[in-house]
C-alpha cells in the first residue's frame, strides 16, 4: 500500500494548483520568527493533547540540552488551519514551525512553501528515519520523493465504546461493526435521564471537524466529492443517504450542542462517561486510558471504523512539524522538529507522563517498546491495523481523481468542504435540511470541477 501511495502522492501534487491566500491574519502571541533573540524559535500548534504535552516537556528538555526557546501559540483546530495558511501562503515569516496535516503538505509543497526535511532526517543516524511508517512518510511527500514535514503522531478512526455500559445491557461490540449496528447500539444505550448519549459525532463545522468523519460514512455507503473525471457527486443518493444517516443518528442520539461539538469536545464528553460511543482519532485513546485526563480509563473498547459497503472506512491523518520557506532559524527549527518526532522524544512522555500518551502512529520501533505495548495493550492493534488498512488511493467503492481519504487532495477542497460542512451543520441544528445542504454543495462543487475537467 506504501508505494501505492507514495504514486499516488506524486501524481495528485504534479496537478496541484497553488491557493490564493486571503488578507493576513492578526498578529500571534508567539512573536516573529525574525526576532533578535536568534537562540528563539516560534512554533504554531493545534491545541490536541499531544501537543500541549509537548510545551510541558519543551522547556525543561529540550531548551535545557540545546539553549533553544520555544515560543508556542496554540489554536483550536479550525483557527489553527486558517493561522497557519494565511502566514504560509502569504509568505508572512511569523512562524518558524507549524503543525499541519497530510493534506496541506504535498500541495504547499508544490508551491515551494515549505523547507524540505529528508536531507536532515537522513544525515541524522540518530534519528533513524526509516523507523518512521511509510504510510506517514509518504503521506508527508512532495513530487520529488522528499518529506516536507516530519510526523508528530498518526492516526486513522476507529469507534471507541464504554465498556461498562455496554455489559450493563447484555451488548457486545464486533471487531469491525457495522454502521447500521452502531445505531441499534446508540439507541438501547441511549439514557437521557443519566445525562447518557447514544452516540458521540462531530457536528462542529469545518471540513477537517465535520467532514473528517462524515466523508468516510460517505464512503463506505458508496458515496463520493467527485468521481474519476471530476463529476461532483455531492448531491448523488449515496452521498445524501451517508450524510441522513450521519445527522439523524446525531439528532435522534447524539450529544447536546452537537453542531458546536469537534474533537475536543467529543473528547471531553466521552472522557466523562457521558457517552455510550465516539467514532473518532485512534489519536484520542491515549488521553483517554490516562486517569489522570479521563473518568473512563480502563472502561474503553476499541473497534475498527464502521462500515456499510466497505471492508474498512478509517481515514489517515497525521498532524506533523513543518518549517515555512520564510524562516529565518532553519538549523534552529530542524532541532526542534527533530526532538520532538524521535524515539527519544516518546521514551521522554512515557516516562514524565504515561506510557499511554506517548505520540503513537508514526514510528515502529514504538509497538515494540514493552512499557506502551501494556499500557496501549487495549488500542495499539487496532490503531495500528487501522492506520495499516487505510488507503487514500481507493477509500471507497470508485476510482478517484485525488488522494485522501476524508478529503479530496486539491487546494480547492479546504473552502469547498467548510462551505457545505456549515451547511450540513446547520441541518443538525434544524434550521435547514440535508437536501439543500448538499443541492447548494453540488453546486460549489462544480465550480471546483470546471478548474480540473
Amino acid at each position: 500500500m506504501s508505494r501505492k501511495l507514495a504514486m499516488a502522492t506524486a501524481v495528485t501534487a504534479a496537478g496541484l494548483l497553488m491557493v490564493t491566500a486571503g488578507c493576513s491574519g492578526a498578529g500571534s502571541t508567539g512573536g516573529s520568527s525574525g526576532g533578535s533573540d536568534d537562540n528563539t524559535i516560534t512554533a504554531l500548534m493545534v491545541g490536541n493533547p499531544q501537543m500541549e504535552d509537548i510545551q510541558k516537556l519543551t522547556a525543561d528538555n529540550f531548551t535545557k540540552q540545546t539553549g533553544i526557546t520555544v515560543k508556542f501559540t496554540i489554536l483550536p483546530e479550525n483557527e489553527l488551519r486558517d493561522k497557519v495558511t494565511q502566514d504560509v501562503a502569504n509568505q508572512g515569516g511569523q512562524y518558524d514551525v507549524a503543525t499541519v496535516g497530510a493534506y496541506e503538505v504535498p500541495i504547499w509543497a508544490k508551491n515551494g512553501w515549505l523547507h524540505e526535511v529528508s536531507t536532515q532526517a537522513q544525515a541524522d543516524s540518530a534519528y533513524d528515519v526509516n523507523d518512521l511508517i511509510k504510510p506517514m512518510v509518504s503521506s508527508l511527500s512532495g513530487e520529488d520523493g522528499k518529506m516536507y514535514a516530519a510526523p508528530f503522531y498518526g492516526e486513522s478512526s476507529f469507534l471507541m465504546y464504554n465498556k461498562e455500559l455496554f455489559d450493563a445491557k447484555g451488548l457486545k461490540m464486533p471487531e469491525k461493526p457495522t454502521w447500521a449496528q452502531v445505531a441499534d447500539f446508540a439507541a438501547k444505550l441511549d439514557d437521557k435521564s443519566k445525562g447518557v448519549s447514544g452516540i458521540c459525532l462531530r457536528g462542529l463545522p469545518g471540513w477537517g471537524e465535520l467532514f473528517a468523519p462524515l466523508t468516510t460514512v460517505v464512503n463506505t455507503y458508496g458515496g463520493t466529492w467527485f468521481e474519476k473525471d471530476w463529476t461532483p457527486k455531492v448531491d448523488s443518493p449515496e452521498f445524501k443517504e451517508a450524510t441522513n444517516f450521519y445527522v439523524n443518528l446525531l439528532k435522534q442520539h447524539g450529544q447536546p450542542g452537537a453542531p458546536q461539538s469537534g474533537f475536543t469536545e467529543c473528547l471531553n464528553t466521552f472522557g466523562q462517561g457521558k457517552a455510550a460511543m465516539w467514532y473518532d482519532a485512534t489519536s484520542a485513546a491515549g488521553t483517554l486510558e490516562d486517569p489522570n485526563a479521563s473518568k473512563v480509563a480502563g472502561k474503553v473498547g476499541y473497534a475498527y471504523a464502521p462500515v456499510n459497503k466497505t471492508e474498512y472506512s478509517g481515514w489517515l491523518w497525521t498532524w506533523a512539524w513543518a518549517m515555512p520557506k520564510t524562516t529565518k532559524k532553519a538549523d534552529n527549527a530542524w532541532k526542534f522538529i527533530s526532538w520532538a518526532t524521535s524515539k527519544d522524544y516518546e521514551k521522554l512522555v512515557g516516562e514524565k507522563l504515561g506510557w499511554s500518551r506517548v505520540p503513537s502512529g508514526k514510528r515502529t520501533s514504538t509497538y515494540s517498546i514493552p512499557e506502551y505495548k501494556e499500557s496501549a495493550k487495549a488500542f495499539a492493534d487496532v490503531t495500528l491495523g487501522s492506520i495499516e488498512h487505510a488507503d487514500p488511493t481507493n477509500p471507497g467503492v470508485q476510482p478517484r481523481p485525488a488522494l485522501g481519504v476524508q478529503f479530496v487532495g486539491i487546494p480547492e477542497f479546504a473552502d469547498l468542504g467548510t462551505k457545505v460542512s456549515q451547511e450540513v451543520s446547520a441541518s443538525i441544528a434544524g434550521s435547514t435540511t440535508v437536501d439543500k445542504a448538499l443541492a447548494d454543495g453540488q453546486k460549489q462543487a462544480e465550480d471546483v470541477a470546471k478548474k480540473y475537467k
